[in-house]
């Protein structure tokens, strides 16, 4: 097959590797089509607050005028700081199942970031840790809940195939009432409420004001909750403002809260109803349509998402991870969500992991992995 990479310099061809993603999953009934307007605004380096410390460079594969690949080079000049490296990053990927497509996919954002002087490509991030991250490598038959990836099962050789390797695996964990309201879970988290004199307080998501100091604490719990972490870069204040905004639009009242012992901020949970069962019925990705659906069926919305749980330093090793966990689960059950999705947890995360399995009685059923290749 004759094809040729070109790197994207307009926003006609910005477009055209955006929606090309729907090429790659015409016959795939796990596919949930993501929003354009979302990509748009992800992918505009102009207004989003991401590339005021990060560059972007979008590549596609054509072979005559059809698109049979893509894939984007990314700088995260945060994370490098950070983390005292020079890793670049590999996003949006998708590809024909061809091993010298893929690889020439690859060759196009390694010497991108090589002349940039890179020394490591990790990815797939799209485009940050902060974002949607991995390769699904287990768990391919249900479809990716909100803010997750998916990608079809031959990507794995194919990715592998161009010399990459594992980097690390982040889990994603099903919780259910029967898993974590067993006699036991529920002593043992009323116990921690009692000894901590634990509260909880909702976001408040309807006074602009209030919401934006809630948001302020979240962030300063979370950038100190997960810096420990492998990959972990914190957000800037526009970052979080700016994802904050559009969480607010979907975000439930009964799963957004910020955590208190003795009257002292602990931590916080977040859990989003998983809206990608109702837009995976928008098969174009256009914003009417998925309002329409939105509408038509949020009510039978069966999963929420536990996008994010931080609890300070000072209160981990507590147990009032447990309490928070135990808190989002029944309040999604409450309002007739009765599955939850933990996602994503890095595999060696032990406190996380340990608690997951052991007081929760959670279940790994999906897996991603980030690679890296030296360059």
């Amino acid at each position: 097959m004759d094809f040729k990479i070109i790197p994207v310099t307009n926003e006609k061809d910005k477009m055209r590797f955006i929606k090309s993603q729907w090429l790659f999953y015409k016959n795939d009934k796990n596919f949930v089509p993501p929003l354009i307007s979302d990509r748009k605004k992800m992918l505009d380096t102009a207004k989003h607050p991401f590339y005021k410390h990060a560059k972007i460079q979008l590549f596609l594969a054509e072979s005559g005028n059809e698109i049979i690949g893509r894939i984007a080079a990314i700088i995260n000049d945060n994370h490098n700081t950070t983390h005292n490296d020079k890793v670049g990053f590999w996003g949006y990927f998708e590809c024909i199942n061809d091993q010298k497509v893929a690889n020439a996919l690859f060759n196009a954002c390694e010497k991108w970031l090589k002349e940039r002087g890179m020394n490591v490509m990790r990815g797939p991030e799209n485009p940050s840790m902060n974002d949607e991250i991995g390769l699904l490598i287990d768990g391919f038959d249900s479809p990716p809940v909100i803010m997750m990836t998916y990608n079809p099962e031959y990507y794995i050789p194919l990715v592998e195939g161009t010399g990459s390797s594992k980097s690390k695996d982040v889990y994603a964990y099903l919780l259910t009432p029967e898993g974590y309201k067993t006699e036991k879970i529920i002593r043992f988290q009323q116990l921690i409420r009692d000894r901590y004199q634990v509260t909880i307080r909702p976001v408040n998501l309807k006074n602009k004001k209030q919401f934006m100091e809630d948001v302020r604490t979240i962030k300063s719990i979370y950038n100190s909750a997960w810096q420990p972490n492998w990959g972990f870069v914190k957000w800037t204040d526009e970052e979080f403002d700016f994802l904050a905004n559009d969480l607010k639009m979907i975000a439930d009242p009964e799963t957004a809260f910020l955590v208190e012992s003795k009257g002292k901020i602990a931590g916080f949970g977040l859990a989003l109803p998983n809206i990608n069962e109702a837009f995976i019925h928008n098969k174009g990705g256009g914003m009417i349509g998925a309002l329409y659906h939105l509408m038509t069926k949020k009510k039978k919305i069966k999963m929420t998402r536990i996008v994010a749980l931080g609890v300070l330093p000072e209160f981990q090793k507590t147990g009032i991870d447990a309490v928070v966990y135990y808190e989002l689960g029944t309040r999604g059950e409450s309002i007739g969500r009765h599955l939850g999705e933990a996602s994503w947890i890095l595999e060696d995360n032990e406190m996380m992991n340990r608690g997951l399995t052991t007081t929760m009685n959670a279940k790994v059923y999906k897996t991603y992995r980030l690679y890296d290749k030296a360059i």
